[in-house]
């Protein structure tokens, strides 16, 4: 049978990784495949790399044109990343009539609702199982394995590098920045970590797992983020007094009003598997209504795990590249004409649980009332401690609420601040139990 010819557009880390991969598990994913991979054309700014780690019989260009347009490339895999040349290769590809794989989450969430229209206009398939949480295998979790359930919400800890920021601050009890310096010394984080920290990175990756959970186009645009630079130690250590731990979550959830699409630092019980994530690691949790609940961990970067979930997307369109493409898994799990456009939900319309930490004159009837702001807009706590004196006559009191919608906690926050005795910006954070509803 004649080999499945792949056309590599980048050979950084991934890029490299892939190819290392097809060496190395050649023998076995030919007993899986029943016929050969190989890379015939690559592409990457620098030849040099490309020469040094691929044999005399692979055409290398510098050019990615070389390789969309060739002839005898069947999948072209693209791992340049970003949107401009990657978008034009992509959208090439596609228009030549061959098969995608992409690691590139940004691309997709931005541009996915237009690759996947022109893709299926063109009979080609888009694999994107690298786009999301690296080596583990969420879409073809959602898109297959649990094809029999209704998605109720999913939650992930879906980027390493804030999940690993986290974990130092509150093992080794350091502040933000100078634990962003040791990720950024040890690999872990950018020079310029912005992606990372403050959520775009995650929102990218959730606003794809929330399409393919609920059947409706990609609201990236929609996605609300908020990252994790703001946080203070003391918030950390306070969480975890209280029993919980602070992760940067992405959660979608589809309720009767909507959709929830958020990317923020939250509070999660400590008895939960997935607060138990450390360092770089990913984990996503997903409900549905007949399994229950299901967690999938593994490693979300890096070379080895990334390339695993590209190849098995190779080896995934190689097994299907002569059927018929009405009768394949369709791009975000349902059908694409009966995608439903669902609304997003404003954050204001959304129900949970909060932590406050209010700084205020160490003064009676300070607590009292705090409490009168929260009961006249029906917010229950459930649970306050007040930490005592922590500068000069400033008190910090923290609060645990049980649900509410957010624009009656932000709206008791407001009213909360104007009081005369309280002396800063009150921290909230929300509070998830990740039980299903």
């Amino acid at each position: 049978m004649q080999p499945i010819r792949i056309g590599l557009l980048g050979v950084g880390t991934v890029g490299g990784g892939t190819i290392e991969l097809l060496k190395t598990n050649a023998a076995d994913i030919g007993r899986r495949l029943g016929r050969e991979l190989t890379i015939s054309h690559v592409a990457n700014r620098h030849t040099e790399r490309a020469k040094s780690l691929l044999d005399e019989h692979t055409f290398i260009s510098n050019d990615v044109n070389d390789v969309v347009n060739a002839k005898d490339v069947d999948i072209v895999v693209e791992l340049i990343g970003g949107t401009t040349t990657a978008k034009d290769a992509v959208i090439q590809a596609i228009k030549n009539g061959k098969h995608i794989v992409t690691a590139n989450k940004k691309l997709l969430a931005e541009h996915g609702n237009e690759i996947f229209a022109l893709a299926a206009k063109q009979g080609v398939m888009v694999m994107f199982e690298a786009a999301i949480a690296g080596g583990i295998p969420i879409v073809k979790a959602l898109r297959e394995g649990l094809a029999a359930n209704q998605i109720q919400s999913v939650a992930g800890i879906i980027n390493g590098t804030s999940n690993f920021i986290l974990s130092e601050m509150r093992i080794r009890h350091s502040a933000f920045d100078e634990t962003l310096k040791e990720a950024q010394e040890l690999g872990y984080a950018e020079a310029d970590p912005t992606f990372d920290i403050e959520g775009q990175d995650a929102g990218h990756k959730l606003s794809l797992i929330s399409s393919l959970a609920f059947g409706t186009p990609i609201h990236f645009d929609q996605c609300y983020l908020e990252g994790i630079k703001h946080l203070a130690q003391q918030d950390i250590q306070y969480a975890e007094e209280l029993g919980y731990r602070i992760k940067l979550l992405g959660i979608t959830r589809k309720t009767s009003a909507g959709i929830e699409l958020r990317v923020h630092p939250t509070l999660i019980p400590q008895a939960r598997l997935i607060a138990k994530v450390d360092g770089v690691m990913n984990a996503v949790s997903v409900q549905s209504n007949m399994v229950g609940q299901t967690l999938y961990y593994g490693a979300g970067a890096g070379a080895a795990p990334t390339a695993s979930a590209v190849v098995a997307d190779i080896i995934d369109v190689a097994r299907l590249i002569d059927s018929n493409p009405h009768n394949r898994v369709p791009y975000l799990a349902f059908q694409p004409a009966l995608l439903e456009n669902t609304p997003i939900l404003s954050m204001d319309n959304i129900i949970s649980s909060y932590y406050l930490r209010v700084s205020a004159r160490d003064e009676p009837g300070v607590l009292g009332e705090i409490a009168n702001i929260l009961a006249s807009e029906h917010i229950s706590i459930e649970a306050l401690i007040q930490k005592g004196v922590v500068h000069h006559d400033t008190a910090e009191i923290v609060i645990l609420t049980h649900s509410t919608r957010e624009g009656t906690i932000k709206k008791a926050i407001s009213c909360m601040e104007n009081l005369s005795r309280v002396i800063a910006p009150i921290t909230m954070i929300r509070m998830e139990s990740l039980h299903a509803r």
